[in-house]
């Protein structure tokens, strides 16, 4: 369904900027935040989801990649210890997403699961400036001619333009911000996985749609420039690869091509470590390749961890 982001930028009225936006970087390189100080617990939750978590001789996709992605997120929650804040925020699971928007007068909708979404009591604040966000009026926006930019969508007879965020945000709810979108690629059979590139386009879509929806709740449906813009997060990873981005919403005025468009981040293709090895490797009674984990990435680490402290340090 999502082929690619290059398509999802033209489908969302998108301009791509490559690695994190400075205020997550800064988060990432600031060592008065002590993110250091966990890079060993992480190792250990790492060895823990892929060595230790089971008595089989190698845990399967299914199980490992969802058991790290929970011991990564209770290494987060320990920060709000230190930043209390951090403690204003809900795991929501299954949540459904409906989207609707109208695009070079084709009408588009994104629905379906959102993944696992963390929400807020506070939204993010902007990340691009005014001047950034009014300078994104010279961005040019890719074309397909003559191929159809909506060619592999799934087409459908739509008889009620349907807005709806599941059950996550109904009035009255205290954490009613999106703040971090999860995907895990837990599939233990490659092919019934998204490959990077379209687990990054599904990533762009749902905080896309969650961000039009937050819009739309606070501002209504008119189509505008928006006075404060949105920022939705998203985190994808198969237990191994972790893919890392920042949208902001500046815009619902998403029929042409001309004028403001929205903001995407992304950091593609990160290692959280090279290699597990659950057994040793014995050739002619010689241990050549001992079991453990090698090849530990802390700034990927980090990275996640710095998306998740995003907003409110």
């Amino acid at each position: 369904v999502f082929p690619g982001v290059r398509q999802a930028q033209w489908l969302t009225k998108t301009k791509l900027v490559e690695g994190l936006p400075p205020a997550v970087q800064g988060l990432v390189d600031n060592p008065a935040l002590g993110l250091q100080e966990l890079e060993e617990r992480a190792r250990h939750m790492v060895s823990h989801a892929r060595l230790w978590d089971t008595a089989e001789v190698a845990p399967r996709r299914e199980r490992y990649c969802p058991m790290l992605f929970e011991n990564l997120i209770h290494i987060c929650r320990l920060m709000s210890g230190k930043y209390p804040s951090l403690s204003k925020r809900m795991l929501a699971r299954n949540c459904r997403i409906a989207a609707t928007w109208e695009r070079e007068s084709i009408l588009l909708q994104v629905r379906g699961l959102s993944g696992i979404l963390m929400n807020s009591k506070t939204p993010i604040p902007p990340v691009a400036s005014k001047e950034e966000i009014l300078a994104t009026k010279e961005h040019v926006l890719e074309t397909f001619y003559p191929i159809a930019p909506t060619i592999d969508l799934q087409e459908v007879n739509v008889y009620q333009e349907l807005n709806d965020t599941g059950q996550c945000f109904r009035d009255g709810y205290p954490y009613s911000h999106p703040h971090t979108l999860f995907f895990l690629e837990s599939a233990n059979v490659r092919t019934d996985r998204f490959r990077p590139e379209q687990l990054r386009a599904k990533m762009l879509m749902f905080a896309f749609g969650n961000a039009l929806e937050r819009s739309k709740a606070l501002h209504g449906n008119d189509p505008k420039v928006l006075e404060q813009p949105i920022v939705v997060q998203s985190i994808g990873t198969d237990g191994q690869l972790f893919q890392f981005m920042v949208f902001q919403l500046n815009t619902t005025d998403l029929v042409s091509n001309d004028g403001v468009k929205n903001l995407v981040w992304i950091d593609s293709d990160q290692n959280l470590y090279e290699r597990a090895q659950c057994v040793p490797e014995v050739k002619k009674k010689v241990v050549t390749k001992p079991a453990g984990i090698s090849g530990f990435q802390p700034d990927t680490f980090k990275k996640f961890l710095a998306l998740y402290l995003h907003g409110t340090v």
